[in-house]
């Protein structure tokens, strides 16, 4: 009997040390739109490394480039339901849950991506990041994109020259009417669907980053790029408020270590694949890079600056003079 009791709690214990000893890593997706080779691609990558580096055996990052496991449209729902734990849209799909981040999408609100940084890193910044926490989603980290330029199959010198064109756009109510300032007609469409509508002329034109520009091979359907500078594209890395907050705090330690590295890699590498990028498509002779005269950006600006104005009342003129005063370099 007594042997039989021992054989008992042996496999009892066995039973209940098995699962401690053979625990998995907790799975970690990440997923977004873009390539590898953009700066938000290479960020993720490096997220992926350092958190399994800093919480080995406890988290596994498995990285998912080019929509594969989920576009656009897609991508909040998934992280609302669990489906996916990161995520880094660009800002412009956030004004269905808040207004406010509807600044970054002002036409000509930045002189350039140090401006942005310094408006990001400020209070004001800051405090978008948990502006949809009510709604279920934290953001962690703002990514650097860069500055939008301006494409078509014809040259697009000054505002009428988009006139009657369409443009595909982010589902983003600012960059619809930006286009409609100028007389265009603003299309909205998935990232992954660009390329194609631009090559069998479902729109005319777009706006994005050297980096998506090479990347997606949309110079490829694009005779002329515009060096217009007019906007930004940014990313915030989103993730599910309760579960974040529900996390062990070694975990979350650790992945926000990770996030803060990935951020530095993404921003430092942001410039440099723009530049390259611009290179490279310069280089290839398929499409014209135009570059703007002084008076022809000033009529640029004076096109679309009414937009900030019908924006105003949604976003808080509080945000935009923020980001205003971000532009002058402060000295020290």
């Amino acid at each position: 009997m007594r042997k039989s009791l021992f054989a008992v709690a042996s496999i009892v214990a066995l039973a209940v040390a098995a699962p401690a000893s053979a625990q998995s890593p907790m799975v970690l997706k990440f997923s977004h739109v873009v390539a590898d080779n953009t700066p938000k691609g290479q960020a993720a990558i490096k997220f992926k490394e350092i958190a399994e580096k800093l919480l080995p055996g406890k988290v596994k990052v498995e990285v998912y480039p080019n929509s594969q496991l989920f576009g656009d449209a897609k991508e909040m729902e998934a992280v609302a339901l669990g489906d996916v734990q990161f995520i880094a849209p660009s800002l412009s799909k956030f004004d269905k849950f808040t207004k406010k981040i509807q600044v970054f999408d002002l036409p000509f609100l930045f002189n350039d991506l140090a401006a942005v940084d310094r408006f990001q890193e400020g209070k004001a910044g800051q405090g978008l990041l948990k502006s949809m926490e009510s709604k279920g989603f934290l953001g962690l980290a703002y990514w650097h994109n860069g500055m939008k330029q301006l494409s078509a199959n014809k040259p697009l010198l000054v505002p009428a020259d988009a006139k009657g064109l369409k443009f595909r756009i982010q589902a983003s109510d600012i960059l619809a009417a930006q286009f409609q300032a100028l007389d265009a007609t603003p299309q909205k469409l998935a990232f992954s669907e660009v390329y194609q509508a631009l090559q069998v002329g479902t729109v005319d034109g777009q706006e994005n980053t050297w980096s998506n520009i090479f990347s997606q091979k949309f110079y490829e359907v694009q005779k002329n790029i515009t060096e217009s500078n007019h906007g930004v594209i940014d990313y915030m890395v989103v993730v599910n408020a309760k579960w974040w907050n529900g996390l062990p705090k070694d975990i979350q330690a650790g992945l926000t270590t990770a996030m803060a590295e990935a951020t530095k890699v993404n921003n430092d590498v942001a410039g440099k694949l723009n530049e390259e990028a611009k290179n490279k498509i310069e280089a290839s002779g398929v499409s014209k890079i135009e570059q703007l005269t002084p008076e022809q950006r000033k009529q640029w600006v004076a096109a679309m600056k009414p937009v900030w104005a019908k924006f105003e009342g949604a976003i808080g003129k509080d945000l935009i003079d923020a980001a205003v005063a971000s532009n002058e370099t402060k000295t020290k």
